[in-house]
C-alpha cells in the first residue's frame, strides 16, 4: 500500500478551521495487510479494519503531543470512521486514517472522490490544550529562565489526561502560584495565536537559533511552521491552535514534579 501515493497535503496546517473537505482516495487497504510496522500504529486494530490515505487530509495525526482528530470520510451512501490518524512510518509524509466501514457501507475505491469531517468538538479541546500548553511553557521561559540554572523547555504533552511541559533544571514548588498568575495573565490578554512559516534565516534573524528544527522535518521545498502567540513566544509546530489565549478558558497549573534534573509542570483547562 501506499508505495505510488504521493505525499498527504495536510490542509489543516494552512487553515485549521475546515471541518469538511472533499479530497480523493489515493490507496486504501484492510488492516490485517498491512506492514507490520504500521499496524503498531493502531493497537486495537481488527480484521474488520482499514487503513486509507487521501489526497489532502484535514485529520491531524498524533504526534508533537497532540492527540489525533477522530470523524468520518464519506462517499454517497457509505461511511468510513476514523478512529485514530498516524504518520505512515514507510512512505514518507503519507497519512493513516485507521477505522472501519459502517455496516452495510461498501468500502472506497482508489480514486473515489470522498468528503472528509471532523469531530469538531474533539479538535477544540485538543486545540485548546496545545495552545495552553504553548501559554504554560512561554509563562514559565519568561519567569524562569534566568532563574534557574540550565534551564531549557524539553517536551510537551497536550493530551487531555496527561497535560504536562518538561523542562531541563530543578523548577521549585515555591514557583507555583507565579506561574499560574503568569498563565492567568496570558490567558486574559486574549494573545493573538498566529501561523507562519520560516526558513533558518527567519529563526536567526529572530533570535532564535535554538529552535531551528532537524530539516527532516519539513516537507521538501516547505518552510518550517511556526505557531506564534504574539509578544510572549514563536515555537515550531505542526499542530492546532485558538485564535487567541483566552479561547483556552481557564488553564489550572496542577502539579511541579522533579526528577534527575529535570522538571514537570502538569496543568489542565476547564
Amino acid at each position: 500500500m501506499g508505495s505510488t501515493a504521493a505525499r498527504t497535503f495536510l490542509a489543516f496546517h494552512h487553515n485549521a478551521k475546515l471541518h469538511r473537505l472533499e479530497t480523493v482516495v489515493s490507496a486504501i487497504k484492510p488492516f490485517a495487510a498491512l506492514e507490520e510496522a504500521n499496524r503498531v500504529l493502531f493497537k486495537h486494530g481488527a480484521d474488520s479494519d482499514f487503513a486509507i490515505v487521501t489526497e489532502k487530509t484535514i485529520f491531524h495525526p498524533q504526534g508533537g503531543g497532540q492527540p489525533s482528530d477522530e470523524g468520518t470520510i464519506s462517499r454517497g451512501s457509505s461511511t468510513f470512521s476514523v478512529r485514530a490518524v498516524r504518520m505512515d512510518v514507510l512512505n514518507d509524509g503519507q497519512v493513516l486514517h485507521f477505522g472501519r466501514f459502517e455496516e452495510s457501507s461498501a468500502p472506497f475505491e482508489v480514486g473515489d472522490t470522498v468528503e472528509q469531517g471532523l469531530d469538531v468538538e474533539k479538535r477544540l479541546l485538543y486545540s485548546r490544550y496545545h495552545t495552553a500548553g504553548h501559554v504554560l511553557g512561554s509563562a514559565i521561559r519568561h519567569l524562569l529562565e534566568n532563574e534557574i540554572p540550565g534551564f531549557d523547555e524539553l517536551k510537551a504533552s497536550h493530551f487531555p489526561d496527561s497535560a504536562a511541559c518538561e523542562f531541563q533544571g530543578l523548577i521549585e514548588g515555591k514557583w507555583k502560584d507565579a506561574i499560574q498568575r503568569k498563565v492567568d495573565d496570558y490567558v486574559a490578554r486574549a494573545m493573538p495565536v498566529e501561523i507562519d512559516f520560516w526558513d533558518e534565516d527567519d529563526f536567526r534573524k529572530n533570535g532564535l537559533e535554538r529552535l531551528i528544527p532537524d530539516k527532516s522535518l519539513a516537507p521538501p521545498g516547505e518552510k518550517f511552521r511556526v505557531v506564534k502567540i504574539v509578544g510572549a513566544e514563536v515555537y515550531p509546530c505542526g499542530g492546532t491552535h485558538v485564535d487567541t489565549t483566552d479561547l483556552c478558558g481557564e488553564t489550572k497549573v496542577k502539579k511541579i514534579a522533579r526528577s534527575k534534573g529535570t522538571s514537570r509542570v502538569s496543568y489542565t483547562v476547564v
